[in-house]
């Protein structure tokens, strides 16, 4: 037990980063109370990110990526689990500067793990991971917004991503009309299978940034992407309604104005899954094992720890869909 395999960003020499496997050892590990033997985790875009040298997520390499990790408790200091107890682990600091899901193992404080709801296996936590958590998030706060399924087309942006797709499938089970919005043309049979009824070109989305207002168009947002895009759905929601903002991948900023939210009373939702209490998590968890379960085997692609490496590039550049699982047994 004492030797595992891991996954490893380093940099090079010449300044880049690569990703090797490598053979550690559990002494290696941080402190924390539980030591578990991971068996699934999944490639999200943070895990890319820091994989690949962005010392904005990671500041210090060499360094075991993986935001995500569902697997067995092998050691416990703690009353609150034992030995034999499977348990999920998502966010907090976990995959950034705390060695993550792509190795063998992890030792990570108690406070950071739940166990595995009755609902769920370990895979299916991890296909749904950190996004799918993200994903019920944003409905979760759309629903508390008052939003539901006779407002009008809610629209996810980003929606052949990770977070995207989840929220896709989500939205149609809990029977709202849903339009999905994609850079990827070519997948338009793909997010109908998931339920949405209309695809959007994210170019079409693109339009009218100069505009203070757009036309009112959707009952409500899933936005997975930020940047300008952001702020034209905002510019395009009906009266009162609300879009639940969590991703960057358009950029951080976008030009805008109050005009939206003083003439239609519209909604800028924050999600956040990283540091969100254990306690809101578990609930999350709770709705995605029974009422909100989902059949997500189509939109997932299965690799291996020492497939990794290629996986890494592709979902930086745009070219994967749907959830990414880590098998790691």
């Amino acid at each position: 037990m004492s030797r595992f395999t891991a996954l490893q960003a380093r940099e090079t020499a010449a300044g880049t980063f690569e990703q090797v496997l490598v053979e550690r050892d559990v002494a290696e590990l941080p402190a924390g109370e539980l030591l578990v033997r991971v068996r699934y985790s999944s490639l999200n875009y943070k895990d890319a990110l820091s994989a690949s040298g962005n010392r904005g997520v990671t500041r210090q390499y060499p360094h075991t990526p993986g935001i995500d990790a569902a697997g067995v408790v092998e050691a416990s200091s703690v009353a609150e689990f034992a030995v034999g107890d499977e348990v999920i682990v998502t966010g907090y600091d976990l995959g950034m500067n705390t060695a993550g899901g792509f190795g063998r193992y992890i030792r990570i404080p108690a406070a950071w793990a739940l166990k595995r709801p009755q609902g769920l296996s370990l895979r299916e936590a991890m296909v749904l991971g950190t996004a799918g958590l993200t994903a019920a998030l944003c409905v979760d706060k759309l629903e508390q917004a008052g939003v539901t399924p006779d407002a009008g087309p809610i629209l996810v942006t980003g929606a052949t991503g990770g977070v995207g797709s989840v929220a896709v499938a989500l939205l149609a089970k809990l029977g709202f009309t849903v339009a999905a919005s994609t850079g990827k043309e070519t997948q338009a049979d793909f997010l109908k299978a998931l339920g949405a009824e209309q695809v959007v070109p994210r170019s079409a989305l693109q339009e009218g940034a100069e505009k203070p207002m757009l036309k009112e168009q959707w009952g409500g947002a899933v936005d997975t992407v930020g940047g300008d895009i952001l702020f034209n759905v905002v510019k395009s929601l009906r009266y009162g309604a609300s879009v639940a903002c969590c991703g960057l991948t358009a950029g951080v900023g976008f030009k805008g104005s109050v005009l939206p939210f003083i003439l239609r009373g519209v909604n800028l939702l924050g999600v956040d899954s990283v540091e969100l209490p254990l306690v809101v998590k578990a609930s999350m968890w709770d709705k995605l094992s029974l009422q909100w379960k989902l059949d997500l085997d189509a939109l997932v692609t299965e690799v291996a720890l020492d497939e990794l490496p290629q996986a890494i590039p592709r979902i930086l550049a745009g070219e994967l869909v749907g959830r990414v699982l880590v098998r790691l047994d």
